[in-house]
């Protein structure tokens, strides 16, 4: 799946590091603390969006938050910053991988949904962050994914051709992501998206459960 490339796209929650496990946890939290009731398909709702996006949602689907966009991702933050930079581990092999592209010339970068202050927080304390040429986040670009946008940019920042990048994703809404950008997509297996599995290995042209399968 490498052949031809010239770079590797992450994406990072549930591709390049194991996350997903806290969000729900999170959201029930922040719910109960405000007393909100969690909409039917609420997780397929969200899925993809930006940061800014989730937290615009949830101003727009619960009229009695009186804060701002801005006040809901600060309080995110605050609740998963010491979890981001104690409990995330990489998924595995993702470790030899990296170290692998290094080797090998592949520039590589991260295309997240989540904030930037998170995903630069685990990747220093996974001592990872000189691995990349850039970091990207769907709050930086227009639309959150599916669209392509954050792939985009982070194509233009490693100054290569779409088709000339591989993409790791985790979750349906960010496989078509890379794929409407142009890219080849790996699905990567994450327990949260475990229910989606049919549909992550319908979209994306391959799918792994480690990274030592890429090599």
């Amino acid at each position: 799946m490498l052949t031809g490339k010239k770079a590797v796209i992450f994406d990072m929650d549930g591709s390049l590091v194991d996350s997903m496990w806290l969000w729900p946890e999170v959201d029930d939290i922040y719910m109960k603390k405000y007393n909100l009731t969690m909409p039917e398909n609420f997780h397929k709702e969200i899925e993809g969006m930006s940061f800014t996006e989730t937290a615009q949602y949830f101003l727009d689907t619960f009229p009695q938050l009186t804060c701002t966009v801005e006040d809901v991702k600060q309080e995110w933050q605050e609740m998963t910053m010491e979890l981001y930079c104690t409990k995330v581990p990489l998924k595995p092999g993702a470790g030899e991988f990296l170290q692998r592209m290094k080797q090998v010339g592949i520039r590589m970068g991260i295309a997240t949904s989540n904030a930037r202050e998170l995903a630069e927080a685990v990747l220093d304390a996974l001592h990872i962050r000189d691995y990349f040429d850039t970091v990207r986040t769907s709050c930086e670009v227009k639309r959150g994914k599916p669209a392509p946008d954050v792939y985009l940019k982070a194509a233009e920042d490693l100054q290569v051709e779409p088709s000339e990048c591989l993409v790791f994703e985790d979750i349906p809404s960010g496989i078509m992501a890379g794929k409407n950008a142009g890219m080849t997509v790996c699905a990567v297996e994450d327990e949260f998206s475990r229910p989606q599995e049919e549909e992550k290995r319908a979209l994306a042209d391959y799918y792994i459960c480690h990274y030592s399968e890429v090599v």
